[in-house]
């Protein structure tokens, strides 16, 4: 199964639509009465003064997930290949994505964080073109529109702020100008949204979007440790590829050295900051898909024992199907 992704192939585009559904089946046949997409964020607040609600049927709402899946897979694996983040053309970045997506049954249906890796996918095309652009003002206003925009879908993605900054750090020299314009690109999206909110004389409301930013951290956390035990690999498989990364680190080019550096960040900042909003859903943790998927296909990509790395891959895909029938 590995070694068939590692080639850029136009025919593996239909053996990625069989693994989609393939690690959807357990789940699209055992499908709940009822799946509510409901997404709480100022964007439903201000167009129906309440959460936006779809109504849409579980089937309908588990395929319009996958599809949405499966153009951000395809938009990742051009992502990677474009800035030739694994020193090779492939489809493993694709194959990767699709496979971490469905570690989970609220990553199978529709979701604001699902949504939102459309964003973060468009927010890496532009950070990662940090490191050979001279002036990158316009591409930092159009940053701080991006998280903007995603924080009104899902209010923690405003965090992702960070991931501008962070960018700027390591691919460019320090220039004040960059870093207060995408201050100035975030601002005007949501100066805009106060001008409304004032307009409707509901100013209070405007407000009140950001009292979830100073929920504390839970002191709590019921888990029941037997439905995550499909982490064991994905832990496993990501301590593999950053050996593996450690090991060619200084080997590589510099602007793939910088780049692994902003997807490890991205994959802490997306992480970390779970709990800002009430009502957490665990969801939220489909933000870390597309870094995981890179470092993923980094590890299966220049993993040496081939025995080794299809059996592993196999026992993520046959655990992640058995916890869609089995729950405990």
């Amino acid at each position: 199964m590995i070694n068939f992704f590692k080639t850029l192939n136009p025919f593996n585009m239909i053996w990625l639509v069989v693994v989609l559904f393939a690690l959807r089946a357990g789940y699209f046949f055992n499908l709940p009465g009822k799946i509510d997409a409901t997404f709480f964020a100022p964007l439903g607040k201000l167009l129906l003064t309440k959460s936006l609600y779809f109504d849409l049927s579980p089937a309908a709402n588990v395929l319009i997930a996958a599809v949405f899946t499966f153009v951000q897979a395809l938009l990742l694996n051009r992502l990677v290949n474009h800035y030739n983040l694994l020193g090779k053309p492939t489809f493993l970045p694709a194959l990767m994505y699709i496979t971490v997506s469905g570690l989970f049954t609220p990553f199978l249906v529709l979701s604001a964080p699902l949504i939102c890796n459309f964003l973060v996918l468009w927010m890496l095309f532009k950070l990662l073109g940090f490191y050979k652009s001279k002036d990158s003002k316009a591409a930092a206003f159009d940053l701080g529109m991006i998280v903007a925009l995603g924080s009104l879908i899902y209010l923690p993605f405003i965090y992702l702020f960070l991931l501008i900054w962070i960018a700027l750090i390591i691919f460019k020299p320090f220039n004040w100008r960059e870093w207060t314009t995408c201050i100035l690109g975030y601002a005007v999206v949501f100066l805009f949204l106060a001008v409304y909110y004032y307009l409707n004389d509901s100013i209070g409301l405007f407000g009140a979007i950001w009292l979830p930013l100073a929920t504390s951290f839970p002191g709590i956390v019921s888990i029941n440790y037997l439905n995550y035990i499909v982490l064991v690999p994905v832990f496993l498989i990501l301590v593999l590829c950053f050996f593996r990364l450690r090991q060619n680190f200084y080997k590589s080019y510099v602007q793939v050295r910088k780049s692994f550096q902003l997807l490890l960040i991205t994959l802490l900042v997306a992480g970390l900051f779970f709990y800002t909003r009430a009502g957490f859903q665990f969801s939220h943790f489909l933000l870390c898909a597309i870094p995981v998927a890179v470092f993923f296909s980094y590890y299966f990509l220049y993993a040496a024992r081939r025995w080794f790395y299809e059996l592993l891959y196999l026992l993520l895909v046959l655990m992640v199907v058995y916890f869609q029938f089995n729950t405990f």
